[in-house]
């Protein structure tokens, strides 16, 4: 395992990050307990989860991923081994069942939500503490072109940073993060942490695949230059890219098969060119998703890419990812493909 600093902090993470979406939806926690175990044996330490966790989000299963987490900590007794990512969810996107779906990132809304995540987790502090997504109008979650709505009761960016300094001079968390951010927002909240005392936001989580790499445009260099590198959701493109679905396959227990939902990556184009990576991979004698991996960390701006996995077997195809090295003719391929069909699932 290779690893990374995050952002100005004195933390090192590791190149791959174990995402955790799918427990206590389509992994039990005994699955939960054994891909943990099989990443911190891969020399994984960095774990990434959010309280609207698991996804799809639905009242029945709501936060059900972080108290999967918090047992392990009291089983194992391991937290120190572990750098620990949670976020608190933004508002709207369908969740009315978390704190009556009035969400804000003022201190009400952060200081709720925080406390009930170190209970579930079963910890005294987080290490990573994400925006999940922006509290105001902007064009995230797929959609490209900004639309200007005048927002009047969005919290203001100073008083969120405010209220997680002082969840950070409490010892609750340590850093903070932001999540499905825009190049503007992120500079906001970068020149209001290094105008004053707030804490600086040391990592960006937003999507990054090859079906989608609309971070290269505007937010790499800002990852790069200000040290607040890409945690990247997604590098499989819900899959896609892996090669399972080709053809229109739908595979038994996969995503696609049980939730009709999660279409962003299945459009027309997406498919065809989904359908141009998979051959690219095969043609040079390489696992279509260990292509797809190893693109997206191999990027200077990423620090970590969180892979995810339903079963043990993906775990370890996603996990010997590490090890690839793409060559300059593969690479050649993938941006002769991206030229030819740039972002078709944003």
């Amino acid at each position: 395992m290779h690893y990374r600093q995050l952002g100005r902090t004195d933390l090192n993470v590791s190149a791959l990050c174990l995402g955790t979406m799918t427990w206590g939806e389509q992994n039990t926690e005994e699955q939960g307990f054994a891909q943990i175990e099989r990443a911190k044996a891969a020399g994984i330490n960095f774990l990434d989860t959010a309280e609207m966790y698991p996804v799809p989000p639905r009242p029945e299963t709501y936060a059900a991923t972080e108290r999967v987490i918090g047992n392990w900590f009291k089983r194992q007794g391991d937290r120190a081994d572990w750098i620990l990512a949670s976020k608190i969810a933004g508002p709207g996107n369908g969740i009315s069942h978390i704190r009556d779906g009035q969400l804000k990132f003022n201190r009400e809304h952060i200081v709720a939500a925080l406390d009930a995540s170190l209970q579930r987790l079963q910890t005294d502090w987080i290490d990573l503490y994400q925006l999940h997504w922006p509290e105001r109008s902007t064009n995230f979650f797929g959609k490209l072109g900004y639309q200007h709505t005048q927002d009047h009761l969005d919290t203001p960016l100073q008083e969120t940073l405010q209220v997680l300094d002082e969840q950070v001079k409490a010892g609750k968390i340590r850093h903070v993060g932001l999540s499905n951010e825009t190049p503007w927002g992120t500079m906001k909240f970068l020149g209001l942490a290094d105008s004053g005392t707030l804490p600086r936001p040391v990592s960006i989580q937003n999507p990054y695949n090859l079906l989608n790499r609309t971070f290269e445009v505007g937010l790499a260099e800002v990852a790069i230059r200000e040290q607040c590198g890409l945690l990247a959701y997604s590098p499989l493109a819900f899959g896609m890219l892996s090669g399972k679905f080709e053809n229109g396959a739908r595979p038994a227990g996969s995503r696609l098969a049980l939730f009709s939902r999660f279409t962003r990556y299945a459009n027309e184009q997406a498919v065809a060119a989904t359908s141009r990576y998979v051959a690219l991979a095969r043609e040079h004698g390489l696992d279509p998703a260990q292509m797809a991996l190893a693109f997206v960390t191999a990027q200077p701006f990423v620090t970590s890419n969180i892979i995810g996995a339903t079963s043990l077997e993906q775990l370890d195809s996603n996990l010997a990812s590490i090890e690839l090295v793409l060559s300059e003719e593969v690479l050649a391929g993938i941006e002769a493909i991206h030229q030819g069909q740039p972002n078709p699932a944003p």
